[in-house]
């Protein structure tokens, strides 16, 4: 199983910091916020890791991580030239992942506590063509894309409202998906949205529409750290994070 991490974007919500450097890179507690996903994957015996990047900071990306080894792990790199959506960046993987092989997909900016590895090995008892994701009970589910359960079978989502204004439950999506090489056919049968991307709930939905979209709920704490608040609350929490 193979791990993939997208940290491109521009991080306009942590401006003027991003002005200088990726935000990927930003200090969360002792280490940059790059690091956690890396180890996170590396808990779960994931090892074999590509990480999608931006043309900015991409030197120091690789000054910092250089080939993995000295975390004990083997990394590539791949470059998204422009900010083109989440499933613009996952294409980007083609390649990388062989025929019919499972990977993890981690949001760079994506921190939890919870161990990926109990929730991998489940994934990998689903039948192949199918997909995973993490959710999260939130207080202010609008503001993320929002699951809807399928009632006639309790496993399944049927569908993903991308920030509603009235959600129909209280958990959102978390930037932590699950599937095997089939999720590039799902990529290039989208259509950019309204904001010219390829939006990753479109993609999620192709798998929900085909009773194909299984998911787990995090227990623990998670944050995706793109405001200055959330970066702030995740230095204080990712001090319990254990390597």
């Amino acid at each position: 199983m193979k791990g993939v991490i997208l940290a491109g974007g521009t991080g306009t919500r942590l401006y003027p910091l991003t002005r200088l450097i990726n935000k990927h890179l930003l200090p969360v507690g002792n280490s940059p916020m790059i690091t956690y996903g890396i180890e996170q994957l590396k808990l779960a015996g994931i090892s074999d890791i590509l990480l999608v990047i931006s043309k900015q900071s991409a030197g120091l990306y690789t000054d910092f991580l250089g080939s993995g080894s000295t975390m004990g792990i083997n990394l590539t790199y791949k470059i998204q030239e422009e900010a083109g959506g989440i499933g613009e960046a996952l294409e980007l993987a083609r390649g990388f992942i062989a025929p019919g092989e499972r990977f993890v997909v981690l949001l760079g900016d994506n921190l939890f506590l919870d161990p990926l590895k109990p929730y991998a090995e489940k994934f990998q008892r689903q039948p192949a063509g199918t997909a995973r994701i993490l959710l999260k009970k939130v207080s202010d589910p609008g503001r993320y894309g929002v699951p809807v359960f399928d009632q006639d079978h309790p496993k399944l989502i049927s569908f993903i409202e991308e920030k509603p204004q009235q959600p129909k439950s209280d958990y959102c999506v978390t930037g932590i998906y699950m599937y095997d090489d089939r999720v590039f056919e799902h990529i290039a049968a989208t259509n950019p949205s309204d904001r010219g991307e390829l939006e990753i709930t479109d993609v999620n939905n192709l798998y929900a529409m085909e009773g194909k979209l299984e998911y787990d709920i995090l227990r623990n704490w998670w944050t995706d750290a793109g405001t200055f608040d959330s970066l702030l609350e995740a230095s204080r929490r990712m001090k319990r994070f254990k390597r």
